[in-house]
């Protein structure tokens, strides 16, 4: 298993959204970037993510899980988008800041902090761990 982080702005899709969808999940899609395509493609059913919200709460909100693999983006006819459907699994007792993130020295090489406008990205295990111990979730 693999971990990501999924960003998005509550205005246009929040946690809640996702989470009343329930187990049918939503596509993640809208991605124009092409290096947040690639990691989409990358993921296997059964992957694990984080949501966040950007904008203004900036936080790690909740947890996902890839409910099916790259296919085409269906906001779109150019075929050179892809998305992958997500599902929530569980809301982060406490939500995890992008200013905690950065502050915890574990964390100083995660993407988020080194590439923060990237809306899809990888998560490493240990970084995994420690969010999930920061926020309340279940690792």
């Amino acid at each position: 298993m693999r971990y990501w982080l999924f960003k998005s702005e509550p205005s246009t899709w929040s946690w809640q959204d996702q989470q009343a969808k329930g187990d049918a999940g939503e596509e993640w899609d809208g991605v124009r970037n092409y290096q947040a395509r690639n990691f989409m493609r990358e993921m296997e059913k059964g992957d694990r993510g984080f949501f966040y919200h950007s904008q203004k709460e900036k936080a790690i909100v909740g947890t996902v899980e890839v409910i099916a693999e790259a296919h085409p983006d269906s906001t779109t006819d150019d075929d050179r988008w892809e998305c992958v459907d997500i599902k929530a699994l569980e809301s982060a007792t406490t939500p995890v800041t992008l200013d905690q993130i950065k502050e915890d020295p574990r964390l100083a090489e995660m993407v988020l902090v080194k590439n923060s406008r990237l809306s899809v990205q990888p998560v490493t295990e240990e970084e995994w761990q420690v969010i999930c111990g920061l926020a309340g979730l279940s690792a």
